[in-house]
């Protein structure tokens, strides 16, 4: 009777090692064989590094901030020396007013601003109190807790220098009054969560804008859809108003945990802020639209996506201040439509600020929108790909 079971063939361990070696050799020549696939594996890694090490940094390197000097004295002027001397605060406006003083913080010019009082000389050498109104801008509150730090340090260098020097009774130290507007604890909370209004809203958007045309091309619709008496711009508008409307109520729902959960405070008009994200999303419609041309088919799309959407995080303000990149960088975000919604939605959201005032924000966004939708629309007439 014979065995219905053989026993197996004996395999070697040299055997099982060059069959998978083989396979593996296979599977990076599929990954490897696309130039598309290569680029995406190696460009935005370098690219990605790079911007981090730049970005990614809570060091202050540059402060600006605004001056109003009503002593005009020597001792004011000393004290104003030491803190230029530091290579770290930047005058950028010395106002003559105290309002132009408080719009230097509205309108973002400076960081910081510095009142000094008329009698603040006479305080100082009678051995008084001479305080100092430091007045920070909230809306970001990591870079104006580190500034107050840094303002600190040098007031405090600046008392033990004139103490030493005084020959008579030792000055009590010059005093700083501070306050913080938009964010009166400095928390970082109020910072970061008006921000992820926009951000989080914006990468579903932009994910279903890139996906829209390039599942319809996968699936073989696409080309039914050409044939329709739909034109390219009828087919670019009803691909957009689905992700734009995703992306509002997708901002209204991290609009309402932010203000009922951690109650943070809403200053501003709920319709400025919606009329400001309408225009972030349009933009960021554009971009998906471009990708969805683009891409061949879904795997292609969600890459391009993925590797556009970390370094739009990055050069967005959204952790770390745009005036703190190099100056190149600090270009390129023009280009980035996130930076400007984050700073309309940070600005409505803490300030109360009106669309008269956010109307700089609006001109690269409608930038972004012409440049990507046209050519958007161009890629599906021409069927580029």
């Amino acid at each position: 009777m014979t065995d219905r079971n053989p026993p197996a063939p004996h395999v070697s361990l040299a055997d099982i090692l060059r069959r998978m070696a083989a396979l593996i050799r296979k599977e990076m020549a599929a990954v490897l064989k696309d130039p598309s696939s290569r680029f995406i594996l190696i460009v935005p890694a370098i690219l990605q590094a790079l911007i981090f090490g730049y970005v990614a940094t809570y060091d202050l390197k540059q402060v600006p901030y605004a001056l109003l000097d009503d002593s005009r004295s020597l001792t004011s002027t000393q004290l104003m020396a030491q803190l230029d001397g530091t290579g770290v605060f930047e005058r950028v406006a010395t106002p003559a007013s105290p309002a132009e003083l408080a719009r230097s913080i509205d309108t973002g010019q400076a960081l910081m601003a510095l009142h000094i009082g008329a009698d603040f000389e006479r305080r100082v050498l009678n051995g008084q109190n001479a305080p100092i109104q430091v007045i920070l801008d909230g809306r970001n509150s990591t870079t104006a807790g580190a500034a107050q730090a840094y303002v600190g340090a040098v007031v405090a260098d600046f008392n033990a220098q004139h103490a030493r020097a005084q020959d008579g009774p030792v000055a009590r130290p010059v005093v700083l009054e501070t306050r913080a507007w938009f964010n009166p604890n400095l928390e970082t909370r109020w910072n970061f969560l008006p921000a992820l209004i926009g951000a989080l809203s914006m990468m579903q958007t932009l994910m279903l804008t890139a996906l829209s045309v390039a599942r319809e091309r996968e699936q073989g619709t696409f080309d039914q859809l050409l044939v329709t008496p739909l034109s390219p711009i009828e087919i670019m508008i009803g691909k957009a108003i689905p992700p734009v409307t995703i992306g509002l109520v997708q901002s209204t729902l991290v609009l309402l945990v932010t203000r009922f959960w951690f109650q943070v405070p809403l200053v501003g008009s709920a319709w400025t802020m919606y009329a400001a994200l309408a225009a972030f999303m349009i933009a960021c419609v554009g971009i998906g639209l471009s990708i969805s041309a683009v891409a061949a088919n879904m795997q292609q799309a969600m890459l391009y996506t993925f590797v556009i959407i970390m370094p739009m995080m990055l050069l967005s303000g959204l952790t770390t201040p745009v005036g703190n990149m190099p100056e190149v960088l600090q270009l390129a975000t023009y280009a980035n439509p996130l930076r400007f919604g984050i700073d309309m939605v940070r600005r409505i959201y803490l300030e109360g600020t009106t669309l008269r005032v956010l109307a700089p924000d609006f001109i690269p966004l409608v930038a972004v929108a012409l440049v990507t939708m046209p050519t958007a629309a161009w890629l599906f007439r021409n069927r580029l790909v």
